[in-house]
């Protein structure tokens, strides 16, 4: 078969030879083929990777909420824990009428631990979300050891004090000892519909 002898018009293709006619045939069908697959097949192939992407991340997330829920029994005892401890430490902070009582308290702690008041300024009381800190400067003058009994008294108390800013310097010739800090008491408190904070009272 000589190609040359060939009407290679598409409109005479039915004069082609068999050969040539199933050659051709055989390229049509490639080129159908291939239209399919990019029309139809490839955004499938897309839409499949995007499914795959959130099959992983169900899966994920699924894992992570079942090990929550085999926790749970610990967490929920956590929870518990957490709440009692809350409980007790809300005990331990001052009502609003029990606050003069506990600055009595704070100075005869300090005048039996054998010390000498300079300075005890209580100020107003400072909002935070749910509580109130009732800050108390003081200044006090004793020996290294009667310092510490101080200290070690206020975290004696029934109700919660701590003492923060300590600043402790040489005061005259007889080893006493200047003490400045700030004592700090705490009172419970929520916050009304106009944003005020209240005390609440405790049966």
């Amino acid at each position: 078969m000589n190609l040359s002898d060939v009407n290679w018009d598409i409109n005479a293709a039915g004069t082609w030879p068999l050969p040539i006619k199933a050659v051709a045939t055989l390229l049509v069908c490639a080129l159908v083929a291939a239209g399919g697959v990019y029309m139809f097949t490839l955004d499938r192939l897309d839409s499949l990777d995007a499914i795959k992407l959130k099959e992983q991340e169900l899966r994920t997330t699924f894992e992570s909420k079942q090990k929550k829920a085999v926790n749970l029994r610990d967490y929920q005892k956590q929870l518990s824990d957490i709440e009692s401890s809350l409980e007790v430490m809300i005990r331990q902070m001052p009502t609003e009428e029990e606050v003069a009582s506990l600055l009595i308290d704070i100075s005869q702690t300090g005048l039996a631990s054998g010390l000498e008041f300079k300075l005890f300024r209580p100020s107003g009381p400072v909002k935070q979300e749910f509580y109130s800190e009732l800050p108390i400067s003081i200044q006090v003058i004793g020996k290294y050891e009667e310092l510490g009994m101080f200290v070690s008294g206020l975290a004696s108390l029934p109700r919660i004090v701590t003492v923060h800013d300590v600043n402790i310097v040489p005061y005259g010739k007889d080893g006493a000892m200047m003490m400045n800090a700030v004592v700090k008491t705490y009172n419970e408190g929520s916050t009304n519909s106009d944003g005020a904070a209240v005390n609440r009272k405790r049966g």
